[in-house]
């Protein structure tokens, strides 16, 4: 590929990432004249943060008798204890030692202690009536050298929190990889190196053969497009690698991986529900013109369907120009069987919306992003809008493959500005926002979407990757000073409502 071609492919990639993935937003937007540069923005004025409680439109039994309540966490947000017990140094371990890319300064060695609070936040989860909850394995605390030997203290943790789980009859939601290589894995190339595939999938053998008689409900990857496009494209997560040279290939060893997995489940974890997450955001045109909606087919190509489709034996999207091109000279023979897994459910993981238009900006892409602060819209505390129909939208768009059996939202949440008062937190924004993608969820339910499921993302605050700890999208407070924990208004919204 020609120079110019890369930095089109390139700049594009960096546009809708840095416009449209959750975990990086910073509260900032994308400087089109300068690739990956942002400057601030101020987005309390636009904050969607209605004062008073609303009537639900809805009910529990509405969604049906077994539809699956729960919250949803990950080891590296939450557990600390970063070198206890033999685990060695995942990439975002590594990541946060660098100067300047954590928002904050802070780092993930305490996080919110997990690791050894896990019995008093589980109890919170029962307080709040949900029964299914959602976390990750850190594979360096299992196998701290990626491969080959097993850190016993490390399965034993794993052993006694699902053990703690099942005996208070809340189910375990386990997802396999939720960011956190080993470094000793990134220091051979990470996910740019084909051999992923073989190192993840023994990775995922151990872990399903360890816990698969006691956990039946698996997730292969969370959001492959945040952890590719953020860690191997913009460097702005770790491992930190920028350029199409390092996102091309880790897209398609993701691919393979997430597909792998999905077997290695489905072999050694009988009765196993194996699904994968993604985020994925609906993308709207500007304006009602062929130009605008050309350029939103072309951004929900990447955002939404780079990775689902190949998993469902539809290859890459073939609208995407030279990146398709690129992406398919990765393919190996056999890589296309291989891409292809049938999962029995898929995780939506939806946030926000974004709107596309047509702009000469970069030719032969001609794609922009128009960014919140630019329409005036309802956001969070990181510029994100809050847009509920767009949740809908996702789920109608997800459910409409051939072959996607069951769809369960595996996250969904907000981040306010929240005040610990008189050991309370008044957080009615969040629970408006709950309320008002539920009703999205319910929507696309009674329309025949086959959604089984919601977790809230989080079940405590947490470190929020390089935003550090500011945002807190949690249903319970945590004073990091003191670890103490605070249920919100939120989490006693949900225990009334379950109840």
């Amino acid at each position: 590929m020609d120079r110019q071609n890369w930095l089109q492919i390139s700049s594009l990639l960096g546009s809708w990432l840095l416009a449209g993935q959750k975990l990086f937003a910073e509260s900032a937007v994308f400087n089109e004249a300068s690739l990956g540069q942002v400057r601030p923005e101020k987005v309390s004025d636009r904050l969607a943060m209605p004062q008073s409680r609303i009537q639900v439109p809805f009910h529990k039994a509405d969604f049906g008798p077994d539809f699956c309540w729960g919250a949803a966490s990950a080891a590296f947000q939450t557990e600390g204890a970063h070198e206890a017990d033999g685990k060695s140094h995942s990439i975002w371990d590594t990541f946060t030692q660098r100067p300047g890319k954590i928002k904050t300064g802070e780092h993930a060695q305490v996080a919110t202690d997990f690791y050894r609070r896990y019995p008093e936040d589980l109890a919170l989860l029962q307080q709040m009536n949900m029964q299914h909850f959602r976390f990750s394995l850190a594979w360096s605390r299992l196998m701290p050298k990626g491969i080959g030997a097993v850190n016993a203290k490390g399965v034993d943790h794993y052993n006694r929190l699902i053990d703690h789980c099942l005996a208070n009859g809340v189910t375990p939601w386990v997802t396999l990889y939720h960011w956190d290589l080993p470094q000793v894995l990134e220091d051979k190339g990470g996910w740019t190196n084909r051999d992923i595939v073989n190192w993840f999938g023994e990775y995922a053998d151990f872990a399903t053969r360890a816990f698969g008689d006691r956990v039946k409900q698996w997730m292969v990857l969370n959001e492959p497009m945040s952890f590719v496009g953020l860690g191997y494209q913009m460097g702005l997560h770790a491992p930190g690698r920028r350029g199409l040279h390092n996102f091309v290939p880790a897209a398609h060893h993701t691919v393979l991986a997430q597909a792998e997995g999905g077997r290695i489940v489905r072999r050694n974890v009988p009765g196993a529900e194996i699904g994968t997450t993604y985020s994925c955001s609906h993308v709207s045109p500007h304006r009602d013109t062929p130009a605008d909606q050309l350029a939103a087919a072309k951004m929900d190509a990447l955002v939404n369907r780079l990775f689902i489709e190949p998993a469902l034996g539809m290859g890459y999207p073939q609208n995407l120009g030279i990146l398709t091109r690129h992406l398919e000279k990765q393919i190996r023979p056999g890589d296309e069987a291989n891409m292809a897994f049938a999962f029995d459910f898929i995780g939506v993981q939806n946030y926000f919306r974004l709107v596309a238009k047509h702009s000469w900006w970069l030719p032969g892409l001609l794609v922009e992003e128009v960014p919140a602060k630019k329409r005036g819209v309802p956001v969070n505390e990181m510029g994100m809008e809050v847009h509920p129909e767009g949740m809908y939208e996702m789920l109608k768009q997800f459910g409409s493959y051939n072959g996607i059996k069951k769809i369960v939202v595996t996250e969904n949440g907000v981040c306010y500005p929240d005040r610990l008062h008189n050991n309370a937190v008044n957080d009615q924004g969040r629970i408006q926002f709950f309320q008002d993608y539920l009703v999205q969820v319910r929507r696309a339910k009674l329309e025949g979407v086959p959604v089984e499921g919601y977790f809230a993302w989080s079940l405590t605050d947490n470190f929020e990757w390089s935003e550090g700890y500011h945002p807190r999208f949690g249903l319970v407070y945590v004073d990091y000073a003191t670890q103490q924990r605070y249920l919100k208004d939120s989490g006693r919204w949900f225990a009334d409502f379950l109840a």
